[in-house]
């Protein structure tokens, strides 16, 4: 098996054995830092000596040893757990039988909320979420966040101290608990799928796991919340995006920009899922920022091509998006849309303002819709240097690759 099969199969099958050990025996912080051990030794020995024949009970068996020996060096506090540990056979009291059927979906979800407890700041519970239910790196989340890796490792070790000095415990949320958390949850969602969509870095411009990991979360929180007109517009939202997937690619992993995809690649079904349920959802509930973006996503899908696009219907939708959830990201949108509708130079202008927000200033994203909007605007020399800017600072090689050929089109 080769070492990336088994890092995909670890992030499948980390959020299993972490709610496992945190079912069994609580201690979020203890349980998380065991599960690590484990997965790190799994990463080392499985690509060398092959898999086990049962992964998840070879890492809940290693975690929970971990865990005990942990408990051991306190045992005057441990010692009803290590004995427990020690009396039986390991295999009879750590780690399933072979036979047992996997987790149900509803311990992720109760370690997404977990994760997501009201004890911890927006910015902590996502970032723990994501390392825990999603699988991300420390460094993969710092990318998304935009902030040194060992600032987000700090973050994610205070978090579950205050996880665990909170007694949070594994179950699923009281209704008015759960509608406090449900915004987080949505927020780590979507940022795992973003993350899949359009990877921060290497050599993939996707990452097919972590989207379908997010789709099928948010599946299930529209199981659970059937009633929640956000839950189902950032389901349709996934779903509308995700359906571009497969033109979003060229025949040697090239990006492909939007305008130029072949909409006969988009995937129709994934489209008529995400349109028939941010429509149903805009009849019976207030929008909310994923209701909107899922309805400009709907525009999009609905067109036979980017020049036949209802570009005056997004503008529209944007002002909207923008009133409701105001963010350097939606303006970077807004501008193109903006542009479409009313020339590039009127786009631009919306640009100037986050050349002075922290959050966007030398961000690729900025320079790579600045160069796009110059290009339009017919100055070529101007529109290199931010292409070639934006290669720069984007650690994505897919990306990188394409803004460099857009600059050397212009030389």
């Amino acid at each position: 098996m080769t070492s990336r099969a088994v890092e995909d199969l670890l992030r499948e099958l980390a959020p299993q054995v972490l709610g496992v050990l945190v079912r069994r025996h609580g201690q979020f912080y203890a349980c998380e830092d065991a599960v690590q051990e484990a997965l790190l030794a799994a990463a080392v020995q499985w690509p060398e000596q092959g898999l086990p024949n049962h992964p998840r009970s070879w890492l809940v068996i290693v975690a929970t040893r971990r865990l005990t020996d942990e408990w051991r060096r306190e045992h005057a506090r441990r010692a009803r757990e290590v004995a427990v540990a020690v009396r039986q056979p390991a295999y009879a009291t750590v780690a399933p039988p072979p036979d047992e059927e996997p987790p149900s979906g509803d311990d992720t979800l109760k370690l997404l909320f977990l994760c997501c407890h009201p004890a911890l700041p927006v910015s902590a519970q996502i970032a723990l979420t994501l390392r825990a239910v999603g699988g991300l790196s420390t460094a993969e989340i710092a990318r998304a966040y935009l902030v040194p890796e060992a600032t987000m490792s700090q973050r994610i070790r205070r978090a579950k101290q205050r996880i665990e000095a909170a007694g949070a415990r594994f179950t699923l949320p009281s209704p008015a608990d759960r509608d406090e958390r449900l915004g987080a949850v949505l927020r780590v969602l979507y940022l795992v799928f973003n993350e899949g969509y359009a990877a921060s870095s290497g050599e993939a411009l996707h990452r097919a796991e972590l989207t379908a990991e997010a789709i099928r979360l948010a599946r299930e929180l529209r199981r659970l919340l059937p009633d929640d007109g956000e839950v189902a517009g950032l389901l349709a939202l996934m779903l509308l995006t995700d359906a571009h997937r497969a033109a979003r690619t060229g025949p040697d992993g090239e990006l492909v920009p939007l305008a130029e995809q072949d909409r006969g690649r988009w995937d129709r079904d994934a489209v008529a899922q995400g349109v028939a349920l941010v429509t149903e959802a805009l009849t019976w509930s207030s929008p909310g920022p994923y209701q909107v973006q899922a309805a400009i996503a709907a525009v999009h899908a609905e067109a036979p091509s980017a020049e036949t696009t209802d570009w005056p219907q997004i503008v529209a939708l944007y002002r909207v998006l923008a009133h409701i959830a105001p963010n350097p990201m939606v303006t970077l949108n807004q501008a193109v849309a903006v542009a479409m509708v009313d020339g590039p130079r009127a786009g631009l202008a919306l640009l100037e303002p986050l050349d002075a927000d922290g959050r966007t200033a030398g961000h690729h994203r900025l320079a790579a819709v600045r160069a796009h909007l110059l290009d339009l605007a017919g100055d070529r020399s101007d529109a290199r240097a931010a292409y070639l800017a934006a290669a720069r600072a984007t650690t994505s090689l897919p990306e990188r690759r394409y803004l460099q050929a857009r600059a050397a089109r212009l030389a």
